[in-house]
């Protein structure tokens, strides 16, 4: 049996998330087109016949921001690349950014990666697309390239029979039905904050962080309150809206994705609460799932 781990890595916002849930099956990452959507590292299991895969979701690494959240963002991916089998780097077809170059070179010297060129129906034929991955290749010498769509599941599959012949030979880690080693409580956190992404403008999503208070089964309801942490009082009125209608949306939202995700019918109660420099407050960063 072939067991390993399997980091993805890339700038932000080239589809490192949707490339996970694509290869698991499953929505595991939360994803929105704003940048930065993932902040800590979200496993993914597939199990095959002859193989175990755990790939490791990693935040776009980033050099704008320098704060603590931001740093430790940054580091979970070199963490991530230090404790894995295999580094899978994710780039968008047709770009090569200068952001895309500093991931490149927080690589260990001696870990030789695979590329994935994402998004390759941007690509205006099949003959830029080979040229592109040719630049790819004479410039950084990828141990493999696979050029994907990782909205398509058809595209992964190259990827996912190639992955098991790096891998090293060991026990299943997890039972074959496990989808991630993360909680319920986690992921329903996630789905509250991928609303805020995709719901608000381009700068409170950032200034906001959720904390789950309760997490209860009655019967077959599941009972889930939580409080959304902003920074002051105008993202707090934003969040809420004209008589609390954007919290009602977020919510509602919210609340189908945890419903499909978690089989069971679920009240959301949110709430949200100020507490000024939150991104700092390194015990409050642990809670939420940041190492230091």
């Amino acid at each position: 049996m072939k067991v390993g781990r399997v980091a993805l890595i890339g700038r932000p916002n080239v589809g490192k998330s949707t490339l996970l849930n694509g290869l698991v099956g499953q929505k595991l990452s939360i994803t929105s087109r704003k940048a930065q959507t993932t902040r800590v590292q979200v496993q993914g299991i597939l199990t095959l016949t002859d193989a175990q895969i755990i790939f490791v979701d990693t935040p776009g690494f980033q050099q704008q921001y320098s704060g603590l959240l931001y740093r430790a963002m940054n580091r979970s991916v070199g963490d991530a690349m230090r404790e894995v089998d295999v580094v899978l780097m994710v780039c968008e077809a047709m770009r090569w950014t200068p952001e895309d170059e500093a991931v490149f070179l927080q690589i260990p010297s001696q870990i030789r990666p695979l590329l994935v060129v994402n998004k390759m129906d941007r690509a205006s034929s099949p003959e830029a697309l080979m040229n592109y991955l040719k630049a790819r290749q004479e410039h950084h010498s990828f141990a493999e390239i696979f050029p994907l769509s990782a909205l398509q599941p058809s595209t992964l599959e190259p990827l996912i029979r190639h992955l098991p012949t790096r891998l090293p030979e060991g026990p299943l880690q997890y039972d074959a039905e496990q989808v991630s080693d993360r909680t319920e409580r986690f992921f329903v956190a996630e789905f509250i904050r991928e609303q805020l992404y995709r719901q608000l403008g381009d700068e409170v999503p950032y200034a906001t962080a959720v904390m789950i208070d309760r997490f209860v089964h009655e019967g077959r309801l599941i009972r889930i309150e939580a409080t959304l942490l902003v920074d002051n009082a105008g993202q707090k009125a934003i969040i809420i809206g004209q008589q609390g209608a954007r919290l009602k949306s977020i919510g509602t939202a919210a609340r189908l994705h945890m419903e499909k995700f978690l089989d069971s019918k679920v009240f959301l109660g949110l709430w949200v609460k100020v507490k000024s420099g939150w991104a700092e407050d390194g015990a409050l960063l642990k809670q939420l799932g940041h190492d230091f």
